[in-house]
Formats: C-alpha cells, structure tokens, sequence
C-alpha cells in the first residue's frame, strides 16, 4: 500500500479500534502526535511501534517539538528551550549561540527517533515583528539573517541524528497579530516587502538543504486572495519556481478557524493539495476526518510520494536508554539545560 496524502491524529496514549481503521485507509501516509498521547518514553516507543506495524511502508510519524511553548513531550524528555532565547545570545556571542542550536537540533531530533518518531515540524522561521500572539517567542529573532544562521545551525544538528527539518509557516507568519487557529489572518504588506524580508530565512534554507516546509493559512492579498497554503502563486510558482524548492510541503491543520472558510473539508484538502502541498494535515476532529476519508479522491504522484519518504530521515540507531548513556549527548543536553529558562 503506497502513502496517502493525508496526516491525522489519534485519541489517547494507544491506539483504539476506531484509530486502526483511520490509519489503515488508504489516503493516510501519516499521524501527528500531541501531548495527549504522550505518558512516558516508553509509552511512545510502545505507540510508535503499534503505528509502523499497521501499514507496510509504515506511516510516517510526526510531532510539533519546537522547544519552549510548544514542545509535546516533556517528561522524560530534555527540556528545549524557546528560539528565542537562542536569538538573545546570538546578539552577544553568535559563535555560542550557533553551537548551542545545533546541540538542541541533535538533541531534539535524537530524543524523537530514539522514541520511533520520524519528524518534528521545526524550525520556527517566521520573523519576531513583536506583533504576533501566537509565534512570539517561537520565532529566533528580528533580524532574517540571524533566524537563518540559527536555523541552519538547528536543522545541521537534526541532520547529525539523522531528522529532516520542516521550516514553518510560510512565507511567513510574523507580521499579523492574528491566531489561524481561531481567526482569519491577513497581511496586507506588498510582496516586494515580504520578499525582502520574511523570505529570506527560507530562501537561505532552501539553500542550505531544507527538506520540508509548512504552508501558513494567511491570507497576503497583495500576491493572492487564498491563504498561502492553498495558493499555486505561492507554492508552486513563488516556492518552487522562484526559490527553487524541491522538497515536501505541507498544510497547517485544515481544521483550523483560518482554514474553514474555505468550504467543505474535502473541498480545503483537494484546493491544497491541487495548489502544491504534498501532505494535508487534519487534526482534533475525528467527525471531519471521517468525512474526509469517505470523500476525497487523490493519489499522491510519484514525485509527492518519494518527497514524502524523504522525510522519513535515518533510522534511529539508539534507544533513549544508550542515548543518555553518550557523552557527546550529555554534553550537548547540558549545555542546553544551563541556558533554559524554563
């Protein structure tokens, strides 16, 4: 059974009779795990393992673990801390703070496919405007510069463990004050100030190897009337023509407030996938996953579906266990530890 281009959630710490039916169809490729199904280390390992052996090739497993406010395992897990933080010792001392995001890159990454998870929908590349209230101090810095060294040096450290990055929200979600998750968004700026601006972190990523990219679900009116995640001028023509991306995209959660004005849920999946994204992720609605899955007619394309086991990464060579059983690993979570504020 090939991979499907749909991403789901599951209920609980293990997976239930109604899981294993979602995740069986054949329009799933993959899940998205949040706090709720997290209990301990070895309870994820148990889910991961229960995940891979529904489907052969197995679902590709997938988690939101910035560091700081959003990071979905905690106990058991190092404590990262926020991008910004890193944003503020680079102002000082840049060679430290590049040091120090490519250890929390090993680490975050080590952690996660020690555990059976594949990826984590990192890093942060919006710009710190001040403005937004739900990328705050999510975002690494003002400067897009700066966000793009520190970025590159996170993604470098994922890469050593054997992680593709997912850069996210594209082209960029930190000049609104907006929440997608509850409200419309729009940017009203002129694309010559984004491009000169918030592109810059992802064109220098793109550049330097960028695996992945997740769409925003904001509106630029000035470049198209449809949020970037369903927009062909800026997935297809903008990202892939003109950046010169060649890796797998992403939606944001198409169950978001920002996404539902779009019509129907198989209508927001078939405009995003027709408009560029490879996968489509819907979460916290299990009644409009269902739907879905009794509605949408897609099969993903050779090219969607070799970008997508890309993403798949390295096979993790370490248990949690041996993990903190490396020096190089104590180190590096050491160093972390002294520098987090949380």
């Amino acid at each position: 059974m090939s991979a499907g281009p749909l991403m789901l959630d599951i209920a609980g710490t293990e997976l239930t009779h109604e899981d294993c039916i979602r995740l069986s169809h054949p329009l799933v490729g993959g899940v998205i795990l949040f706090a709720r199904n997290y209990e301990s280390p070895a309870q994820l390992d148990s889910l991961t393992a229960a995940i891979y052996a529904l489907r052969n090739p197995p679902l590709l497993i997938a988690v939101d673990q910035e560091g700081g406010r959003v990071q979905r395992f905690r106990d058991g897990f190092t404590r990262l801390p926020p991008m910004r933080t890193l944003g503020k010792i680079y102002d000082s001392d840049a060679g430290r703070a590049l040091h120090l995001a490519n250890q929390t890159g090993y680490v975050l990454a080590s952690e996660l496919k020690a555990c059976g998870v594949d990826l984590s929908f990192t890093p942060v590349l919006d710009i710190d405007y001040g403005q937004s209230c739900v990328i705050g101090d999510r975002a690494f810095h003002r400067e897009p510069q700066a966000i793009a060294d520190l970025a590159c040096a996170l993604m470098n450290g994922m890469k050593s463990a054997g992680m593709a990055a997912v850069g996210k929200h594209f082209p960029g979600h930190g000049a609104i004050q907006a929440d997608t998750h509850v409200e419309t968004a729009v940017d009203t700026r002129s694309y010559a100030v984004i491009d000169k601006e918030d592109l810059i972190p992802f064109h220098r990523m793109i550049n330097a190897g960028l695996s992945g990219i997740m769409a925003a679900h904001v509106i630029y009116p000035a470049v198209d009337p449809n949020p970037a995640g369903f927009s062909s001028k800026w997935l297809q023509r903008i990202l892939r023509h003109d950046l010169g991306f060649n890796g797998c995209v992403f939606s944001d959660d198409l169950c978001m407030q920002a996404a539902r004005n779009y019509g129907s849920i198989t209508h927001r999946a078939e405009q995003a996938l027709q408009a560029g994204c490879d996968m489509v992720l819907i979460c916290n609605d299990s009644d409009t996953a269902d739907e879905l899955l009794g509605s949408l007619q897609w099969k993903c394309s050779a090219a969607s579906m070799a970008r997508l086991e890309h993403m798949r990464g390295q096979p993790a060579i370490h248990s949690l266990i041996q993990l903190r059983e490396m020096q190089s690993f104590c180190r590096a979570t050491e160093e972390i530890s002294r520098i987090n504020p949380n």
